[in-house]
Order: structure tokens, then C-alpha cells, then sequence
């Protein structure tokens, strides 16, 4: 795959996962406003962007062809552990946007920055240590 499909396809995914972050993020701030439910409502959007990213790049990214259910379960772990130092990138930013404008704009701004950020590191951690065969 040449650097522009690369470059696309990941861009497009990425926009898919924050889609679905921030949408399951609306539907549990629906419960309530207070820091529990913020709380709970980023954990929950976070890892349902998770989910989403990994189905998305496995396949159309690195086109890894791991089989197996533990060589899968190895390889979601390393996906996610590579996604902890960039998910505290996306929660800190949100969060700042959110403490000092308190607006679910400025929140959802603040994610899309921190998600923006945290993508571009994620995609060379994932390329050097979760799809190290991949030919991207």
C-alpha cells in the first residue's frame, strides 16, 4: 500500500474511532453530569474507540493475519498497553478543555486534540511493537 492509502486509511479510521468514543461518550453523560458519570463516560468511550481502531487497523492497516485465540489475545493486549500513555494524552486534554471552558464543545474539541495527538504516536508504537511484520 502506497503512503497516501496508508495515510488515509488510518485517518479515516481514526475519525471513525473518535465518532465512536464521543458517541458513547453522549450516551452515558445522558445519565447524569456529575465526575462519576464523566468519568465513567470517558473510560466507556475510550475503550469502544479501542475496540473499533483495532478491528479497523489489524485488518486494513498492517494486514495482520495473527490467528489464534491466545496470539489474539497477546496482540489486543500490546495494542491496548501501547494505547495507555496515548490515552492519558486524549484524557488530560479533554479534561483541560473541560475544566477551563466547561462546555461539551470544549470537551469534545479538547478530544479531538488529545485523540489527534495521541493517533499519530499510537500508529508508530503499534508499527514498531504489536504488527512488527507488517508492511505498511
Amino acid at each position: 500500500m502506497n503512503r497516501r492509502t496508508l495515510v488515509i486509511r488510518y485517518v479515516a479510521f481514526a475519525v471513525v474511532a473518535v465518532v465512536v468514543n464521543l458517541a458513547v461518550q453522549r450516551l452515558v453523560l445522558m445519565g447524569g453530569d456529575t465526575a462519576l458519570w464523566f468519568t465513567v463516560a470517558l473510560g466507556a468511550g475510550t475503550l469502544a474507540g479501542l475496540v473499533v481502531k483495532y478491528v479497523l487497523d489489524k485488518r486494513w492497516i498492517f494486514h495482520d493475519e495473527t490467528r489464534g485465540a491466545a496470539a489474539r489475545g497477546r496482540q489486543f493486549g500490546l495494542y491496548s498497553l501501547m494505547g495507555v500513555a496515548t490515552t492519558v494524552i486524549f484524557w488530560v486534554t479533554e479534561t483541560a478543555f473541560f475544566m477551563v471552558w466547561g462546555t461539551d464543545f470544549a470537551r469534545e474539541l479538547g478530544a479531538l486534540i488529545g485523540l489527534s495527538i495521541g493517533y499519530v504516536t499510537k500508529y508508530q508504537l503499534d508499527r514498531r511493537f504489536v504488527f512488527e511484520g507488517a508492511q505498511t
